[in-house]
């Protein structure tokens, strides 16, 4: 469930609700936030890429997956750190990683079964794919030093069936995943800076805010999508 920045493969094509209160949360309910739509998605992307070889969306663009090697490189990320992608999706972003011990999880096992392909293809032998839920994650998925999110938890804020406590189980699952003093990186274009500090506030810090592409209209500015490190206290 690697959710993208449109709407023909991700969270980001869903808006927030104009006028929503406080009880509203903020969002509108929307399949994009439901396992069946990404198993549908998967499926198709599965026979695209083995029709044709296409390997379908990277998440939020080419950018968005150099902005996070750049920032490992700036802070000498070892190369031998163990990483999980959460919400893994078509894995093309681990196929273009270059980290040694790297995860990815999903809960679509067709997402796993599209990854493992197009890795394969890639020559790679050093992923590890898991199919599994990250609201209930098993007890084998533990110990990282880094974990990734590009839109997974967008897409979990979307879910018609009690968003609010499924970003919880999603705060506690990445709690128990993560080292102390293990970095979290997130992109999400759901969700602004000052939200994202309130939502991960229990047992996390902020290390950096990444730049990001910025907005200009009706003569104020904004950014289109944040990108935070948060690190475990």
């Amino acid at each position: 469930m690697n959710e993208g920045a449109d709407d023909g493969g991700g969270a980001g094509g869903a808006a927030r609700s104009p006028g929503c209160g406080p009880e509203g949360d903020g969002f509108v309910p929307s399949a994009l936030g439901t396992r069946e739509h990404w198993d549908a998605v998967y499926k198709r992307e599965l026979q695209t890429f083995q029709e044709y070889g296409d390997t379908g969306e990277i998440w939020f663009g080419e950018e968005s997956m150099t902005r996070l090697i750049r920032w490992m490189q700036k802070h000498k990320i070892p190369l031998d750190a163990s990483v999980l992608d959460i919400g893994t999706g078509n894995g093309v972003f681990l196929a273009k990683f270059g980290f040694s011990d790297v995860t990815g999880i999903d809960y679509s096992p067709s997402a796993i079964q599209l990854s493992q392909n197009i890795i394969e293809k890639e020559g790679l032998s050093n992923i590890k794919l898991k199919v599994e839920d990250f609201l209930n994650p098993s007890t084998k998925l533990s110990g990282f030093h880094i974990c990734i999110d590009k839109g997974t938890f967008d897409a979990i804020s979307l879910n018609p069936d009690n968003a609010i406590e499924k970003r919880k189980q999603y705060v506690e699952s990445l709690s128990r995943v993560l080292k102390v003093k293990g970095f979290f990186l997130i992109t999400s274009c759901n969700w602004t800076k000052e939200e994202l500090l309130d939502e991960f506030s229990e047992g996390f810090e902020l290390f950096e805010e990444l730049p990001t592409p910025k907005f200009s209209f009706g003569g104020r500015s904004g950014n289109s999508v944040a990108a935070l490190v948060f690190q475990k206290t």
